[in-house]
């Protein structure tokens, strides 16, 4: 583990949430803030735990930069999917980076709709509530994406953007397996993610070695379609799917 990356998870304000029930089942309250997990400290503890981090990527023109100029595409390609009816409650599954979340308040905001953000590093919430300030329709949650405290079926929809691909494999699995959990039967869960590019496409041979040093696990995001990490229950009639530049990106819906 990295020191500074040790630094903050010993500094992290630990903030306790209740689980009232999993699976129709009563559970213990859980008292403490989830643990950073291993993978986290030892790859991305540069792009999310340490403290000068948002200096250098909390900036809607770095995220697009990174994106290669698609930010702004896939965030609409989210908010063109996302019709909630009135008063309904939508997940945001970790903080993003830029602008995405706002951007996503102000879209729930005209349908008096509340954006509920969890994450499992106390510093990044820190910095979305300072971001989200202004957003009323907003809560926070310091939650793991693959143990989430929330009751079954707590949200209309939820929105997993650009989180997968930076989680090993069984962390993903589990992150998905509990995004169904937490929606409602009727709601939708939107992914947008990495995705193998076509052959013909010289973006590939861009990205695979930067990929590969950076971000490990997204190759399995290369290698695998999203869906094959759902569980086995999921069945293809209920899944969409669409891919931007060259099928370097995709959105894939869920519909439960």
């Amino acid at each position: 583990m990295n020191d500074d990356a040790r630094a903050v998870a010993e500094n992290l304000d630990y903030s306790a949430e209740p689980l009232p029930q999993r699976n129709g089942t009563l559970t213990a309250v859980k008292t403490s803030a989830p643990e950073i997990p291993e993978y986290l400290q030892d790859t991305y503890w540069w792009a999310y735990l340490h403290p000068k981090s948002f200096y250098y990527f909390e900036r809607e023109w770095v995220v697009n930069l990174i994106l290669w100029g698609n930010m702004k595409r896939l965030t609409q390609a989210v908010l063109d999917e996302m019709k909630p009816a009135p008063k309904s409650r939508v997940l945001q599954v970790a903080c993003v980076y830029g602008d995405f979340s706002n951007k996503l308040a102000r879209h729930l905001d005209a349908s008096q709709s509340r954006l509920e953000l969890v994450d499992v590093a106390d510093i990044q919430l820190k910095n979305a509530r300072k971001k989200l300030g202004e957003e009323k329709n907003v809560s926070f949650h310091h939650q793991d994406s693959s143990d989430m405290r929330f009751p079954d079926e707590t949200f209309d929809e939820t929105v997993v953007f650009f989180l997968l691909h930076e989680q090993p494999e069984d962390v993903r699995r589990k992150t998905v397996e509990e995004a169904i959990r937490v929606t409602r039967p009727g709601g939708k869960i939107i992914f947008v993610d990495y995705h193998g590019p076509r052959k013909s496409n010289p973006m590939r041979y861009v990205m695979k070695p930067i990929l590969t040093w950076l971000e490990p696990f997204a190759m399995d995001l290369w290698r695998e379609e999203l869906p094959a990490f759902m569980p086995a229950s999921v069945k293809p009639e209920q899944i969409s799917s669409e891919f931007y530049f060259g099928g370097l990106y995709q959105k894939i819906v869920l519909s439960l």
